[in-house]
């Protein structure tokens, strides 16, 4: 690789990880200053530099800007109603008794899809909590497992925003991204359960005194430091048959309640029950995922192969259009507002929550389009073509270049999001250069960014300030177990790049 455009690239990525961990710019700022330096030191034209830019960020924004945009409303509003709530109560109904720490994997799982996991951690805690509480042991192993259930979805499954940037970014079909993220996410709840299993008795004597207080009560919880039964996290020795006690069973009382308006005389109390909750949720998601099944079924008939002209035949149309994510998700924010919310919730409540959901995805917004704007500067200066023909040369498998860089980056500088938008900007160009299927591609990226949640990383301090653990014991079961997935995610990748490769 030509030393120039290597050092350009180092610097870009040097860049990057200097400006958010030593200067007050935030991303955004930072991938733009990236892609200057990243210009110039490879020789590109400085009003070429500027012209790719704002051509990435442009083009990026166009294809994933909506979709964010509606899939963070739709999130704030199962989160309002008490949809999310009441869909982690049926979840751990159907797993039953013993199974608690995989039914709060799967609740994590399910509801980080369309809720911030900062923001989803804060609410679903409490579940953990009650059915800690009921068995006066355990608590360690819920919060563990359920702040890993929600990383693995926030990092692997579109509509969160990250994997949603990444597919716009890699060009990669958002569909396919959605079943492959799902069955990684599968696939990787066991190593969630299980390192929860193994290292959650032996931190739950480590748990701040005021945590536990709060957990169980004035009463010293069953087998802490002494790893009984009760300690494992599954027995239920008292309580009621499905592990939840009162509180539990009416959902995470130590929240505040949302005020959701004024009911007229005689209405019933507004409740959301489980497959309603869903509907929102499910029905962007498997029109989406429709799509690309009737698309990929079209495409086979017709021949066609790889980069081929594709023209749609006349029955796949509809089913194109209902299953494009803006339409898709149009349909979900719709069925958010008038089936999750009761009648008499005003609409300056509703257009309120709206404005907060795009206030919180704003910064993810702008920090895509620079992801963007990098990555075309990339491929215009020659930086990408260089990199790629270097990777050919090497026995490496390609598709490990975005796996790597995404673990660099994140480990640096701590926001998953960011590493994995800055890799798939730098690795954009391969994907047509070596011929790496954009899928694959994008769950790399996002796969790599799950790697050792720590300091610098502020859902570490969300989960590890919620389940009382401190210094090493916080390192020992949040950054051992989200370092677990990101290596079981490995063999997965290596798996899927043989099928699409």
């Amino acid at each position: 690789m030509d030393l120039q455009l290597l050092l350009a690239l180092v610097l870009g990525i040097a860049t990057i990880i200097v400006l958010v961990l030593r200067t007050r710019l935030d991303a955004f700022v930072a991938l733009l200053i990236a892609a200057l330096v990243t210009g110039v030191v490879a020789g590109q034209p400085v009003l070429d530099i500027v012209s790719a830019i704002t051509t990435g960020f442009g083009n990026t924004l166009a294809s994933i800007g909506i979709v964010i945009g509606l899939g963070v409303g739709i999130g704030k509003i199962l989160e309002v109603s008490g949809a999310a709530n009441a869909l982690a109560l049926a979840f751990l109904r159907v797993f039953g008794h013993g199974r608690e720490p995989w039914a709060m994997g799967s609740v994590g799982a399910l509801v980080s899809i369309p809720v911030f996991c900062d923001s989803g951690y804060v609410i679903m805690n409490p579940l953990a909590r009650s059915i800690a509480r009921v068995k006066q042991a355990g608590y360690v192993t819920l919060a563990l497992a359920l702040g890993c259930g929600m990383t693995l979805t926030h990092h692997l499954v579109p509509p969160t925003p990250g994997p949603l940037a990444v597919a716009g970014i890699l060009g990669a079909d958002l569909g396919a991204v959605i079943l492959v993220g799902l069955a990684f996410t599968v696939l990787l709840l066991p190593v969630v359960v299980l390192y929860a299993r193994w290292i959650g008795p032996q931190l739950e004597s480590k748990v701040e005194e005021h945590v536990r207080e709060a957990v169980y009560g004035t009463v010293a919880p069953a087998g802490v430091g002494g790893g009984g039964a009760h300690a494992s996290g599954t027995d239920l020795e008292e309580g009621p048959r499905d592990g939840l006690d009162d509180e539990a069973r009416q959902g995470p009382t130590a929240d505040p309640v949302v005020d959701l308006g004024e009911p007229p005389a005689g209405a019933k109390p507004h409740k959301v029950g489980a497959f309603v909750a869903s509907l929102p949720l499910l029905i962007p998601l498997l029109l989406i995922i429709l799509n690309t099944v009737t698309g990929a079924i079209d495409q086979n008939a017709q021949g066609v192969i790889g980069g081929d002209e594709y023209e749609p035949s006349a029955w796949v149309v509809p089913f194109a259009f209902i299953g494009n994510p803006v339409v898709a998700l149009v349909i979900g924010m719709v069925l958010a507002l008038y089936v999750l919310l009761p009648r008499w919730t005003p609409r300056n409540k509703a257009h309120g929550w709206f404005a907060e959901a795009a206030a919180s995805a704003g910064l993810i917004l702008l920090i895509t389009g620079a992801g963007g704007a990098l990555g075309q500067v990339l491929r215009s200066s020659g930086v990408g073509d260089a990199l790629a023909e270097a990777i050919a040369s090497t026995p490496l498998p390609a598709f490990l270049v975005p796996f790597l860089i995404a673990t660099l980056v994140r480990i640096a500088q701590g926001s998953g999001t960011v590493a994995m938008i800055t890799a798939a900007s730098v690795s954009a160009p391969l994907v047509t250069t070596l011929g790496i299927d954009p899928v694959v591609a994008a769950l790399a990226c996002t796969a790599g960014s799950m790697v050792f949640s720590y300091f610098n990383d502020s859902y570490f301090w969300v989960v590890t300030r919620f389940t009382g653990l401190q210094g090493t014991d916080a390192l020992k079961g949040w950054s051992g177990i989200t370092t677990a997935v990101w290596a079981g995610s490995i063999p997965l990748l290596f798996v899927l790049n043989l099928i699409l490769g």
